[in-house]
């Protein structure tokens, strides 16, 4: 599930060797970061002051709207919008270069610096980052889109560990008709009608008007089955308890991994300080579609493969 990619093996990767990976279901871990981070002197300054200045769960920087939220503190706030502004522009030339066409039309969405311990914070379930979930509904409805989201591990001593219950695949195949999000049989439609058009439509008008967040409360028949999905995996006591497909991974310091959260089952179980960009990828720029969480849900999970009998 875990593909590494080192200095060497990066140098002479193919244009769409990384997005393939990605669309598998595999994560792209990277040794050492391929994306500069910050002078040593700001990373201090995020992981000093941006636990005492913290007003929401992250500090988040918007690129669309040029904004940042998160710090109220003025002066703090207009260093760490640059800082973020900075650091979300070299992420997107990383991206850009390895995976061109991955990446056109995307929606390059929230640059985000997580400053708090992880482990044992005590949020509601659907908050939690310490509970096995895919993602769902980035900044609205995907409608199909993928979620790719970029990460660096800054802090200075500690590892950033992860668990996981399998690619979206697997977990749909043992969970989907439990949680109420697979099929009888035959295939369904996941295209929105025509009320949900006008919908998304209307909302789009008013984004384009000046309601920034309009946008947020977009929904398609997809992004509900996914958001239900999510809150099945977080909500349920058997799911939560069970070690179906169980994996932990820890990226040291100064690692970085980026991942489809929709497709990769995914908690962080413990870790401070790092770096979370986050990108709504085009469905129809992807070269495996058929892998995608949109095309698994429109049929009922393929059955557990038998297994093989031992040669007579």
């Amino acid at each position: 599930m875990f593909v590494t990619y080192d200095e060497n093996r990066l140098r002479t990767r193919g244009p769409t060797d990384l997005s393939d990976e990605l669309e598998r279901g595999n994560a792209v871990y990277f040794p050492q970061s391929p994306v500069a981070l910050p002078a040593p002197e700001e990373l201090t300054f995020l992981r000093e002051e941006m636990p005492r200045q913290l007003k929401r769960k992250n500090v988040s920087y918007y690129p669309s709207a040029d904004r940042l939220v998160g710090v109220e503190d003025a002066a703090l706030a207009e260093r760490t919008h640059r800082l973020l502004q900075a650091h979300s522009g070299r992420v997107v030339e990383f991206l850009t270069r390895t995976m061109p066409d991955f990446v056109k039309g995307w929606t390059v969405g929230t640059s985000s610096f997580r400053p708090l311990q992880e482990r044992g914070r005590n949020l509601g379930a659907h908050a939690s980052n310490e509970l096995v979930h895919v993602d769902a509904g980035a900044y609205g409805a995907t409608h199909g889109d993928r979620i790719l989201r970029f990460f660096i591990n800054v802090h200075p001593t500690e590892d950033r560990v992860w668990a996981t219950r399998g690619t979206f695949s697997e977990v749909y195949r043992r969970h989907g008709k439990a949680a109420g999000v697979a099929p009888e049989r035959g295939e369904r439609d996941l295209r929105p009608g025509l009320a949900n058009r006008m919908y998304s439509g209307l909302l789009r008008g008013a984004e384009k008007l000046g309601a920034r967040r309009a946008g947020m409360i977009d929904t398609s028949p997809y992004d509900r089955l996914m958001r239900q999905f999510h809150n099945y995996m977080k909500d349920t006591p058997e799911f939560i308890q069970g070690r179906d497909g169980y994996e932990e991974f820890a990226f040291p310091p100064f690692s970085a991994w980026m991942v489809l959260t929709d497709t990769v089952s995914h908690a962080c179980l413990s870790g401070q300080y790092a770096f979370v960009d986050t990108f709504v990828i085009r469905l129809s720029s992807c070269r495996s579609p058929e892998l995608s969480p949109y095309e698994l849900l429109r049929r009922p999970p393929q059955e557990e493969p038998a297994a093989r009998t031992a040669a007579a």
